[in-house]
């Protein structure tokens, strides 16, 4: 028995490669609904699969036991409360944090953090665009820093406000070329600056990492440079609570606090948001899942049009062969072995236009990855979903055709010309 099946296997295959031999322009034209479906679907879950893991690293890299009081809410603003309002809350202080890390018992690290942008240079190596990252005592604690070269931030430079900085390896690169950075000066709006460590490289992100670019420097520095009274300037105070301390209890010790720092009435409407990591996640995996049924309904159109591509070559095929199939059936070949001939030979078809639509998507993402300069891939085991999809169409499609097939009478399909 297993050896009979065994040829039905082979057998189907031969037929399958010979239909798309002979008839060449014909197969390809009825596959390429499944081609462009498979390519559709695998290709965008490779892309998404791709963005989930980049956005995941960079969600990872902002600490998942972190709580950050901002301006703005990551979660997306209300739609009952007006747009306005955001706009006219006061940034997030250094002076809040140092009354926050007084007042927080739930609290490990009370730190601030300052953002602002600007042209940095070097001799004549100029770069726009470098952000400078205000920060104060414990980032190092509480962030992930990764040093190729020299030291973090210390205490005393923290405490002072020393002219000294951390630099991201895209300004290494681009301000000191060869050169080794430690202990050179550069320009960041016409204050000099020591450079005292280097980041191991972030490396290119669509969602867009933001070290490779960056100076850290002591917040007390910060701020003889950037206007912190500025409505627009980006700050965030981070909190991260004792290992004991649950995050939503400390959660709650910070949203009181800030009520009070804020002089807020009870039953007043808060002016500051304080911002999870899981919040990202949850934003995200709704657009996640958009994109996944976007592409499922694109891809499941075209892999409906490429089952009937399939039935169509199975129709031809089955016309063609009407006199082989009355002598199998005169042979004693039974209507089941039939069915199962033509059923292997469908699957067969379909798998053709699967590897074709994944040759696609492998040379997609491999184009993708060197225009974006960020890592795609193709999993196996979304490979694995692109066969298992089109064999289940061609099993599908190839169930009429099939079944007229093994109906057909032995006398009657011997004298068919």
């Amino acid at each position: 028995m297993l050896q009979r099946w065994t040829l039905l296997l082979q057998e189907s295959f031969r037929m399958a490669l010979g239909a798309l031999r002979t008839e060449k322009l014909r197969a390809f034209l009825s596959l390429s609904g499944i081609i462009i479906g498979i390519f559709t679907i695998i290709g965008v879950l490779a892309a998404v699969d791709s963005l989930r893991r980049d956005v995941r690293r960079n969600i990872d890299s902002l600490g998942s036991q972190l709580l950050y009081v901002s301006k703005w809410p990551w979660s997306g603003m209300d739609s009952g409360y007006p747009w306005w309002k955001y706009l006219s809350r006061p940034v997030p202080t250094w002076q809040e944090a140092r009354e926050l890390r007084l007042r927080l018992t739930t609290a490990r690290h009370v730190l601030f953090w300052a953002e602002a942008s600007g042209r940095a240079e070097s001799g004549e190596q100029t770069l726009d665009n470098v952000r400078l990252q205000g920060i104060t005592s414990g980032f190092a604690q509480v962030w992930q820093v990764r040093l190729a070269s020299g030291r973090f931030l210390s205490e005393a430079e923290f405490q002072s406000g020393q002219p000294v900085a951390v630099i991201g390896d895209g300004v290494a690169r681009k301000l000191f070329g060869g050169l080794n950075p430690l202990n050179r000066t550069l320009q960041f709006r016409g204050r000099s600056l020591t450079v005292v460590g280097v980041l191991a490289p972030e490396g290119r992100s669509i969602t867009g990492g933001f070290s490779d670019e960056s100076l850290f420097v002591p917040y007390n520095f910060f701020r003889t440079v950037i206007n912190t009274r500025h409505p627009d300037l980006f700050a965030q105070i981070l909190v991260q609570p004792k290992e004991e301390v649950p995050l939503a209890a400390a959660r709650e010790e910070l949203q009181g606090a800030m009520r009070a720092l804020r002089r807020l009435r009870p039953g007043a409407e808060e002016d500051f948001s304080i911002n999870q990591t899981d919040m990202l996640m949850r934003q995200t995996a709704s657009i996640f899942a958009v994109l996944n049924l976007v592409a499922a309904i694109i891809g499941g159109f075209s892999i409906f049009i490429g089952g009937f591509g399939v039935a169509n070559i199975l129709f031809v095929s089955v016309k063609e062969r009407t006199r082989q199939i009355g002598i199998q059936k005169a042979l004693g070949a039974t209507p089941g072995f039939i069915l199962s001939q033509f059923l292997l030979e469908s699957v067969a078809l379909s798998l053709a236009g699967c590897v074709l639509g994944l040759l696609l998507v492998a040379l997609g993402v491999k184009v993708a990855s060197g225009f974006l300069g960020f890592p795609m891939t193709l999993s196996v085991a979304n490979m694995s979903l692109g066969v298992l999809i089109s064999s289940l169409t061609g099993l599908v499609a190839g169930i009429w055709p099939a079944r007229t097939a093994a109906r057909l009478q032995p006398a009657e399909a011997m004298r068919s010309r």
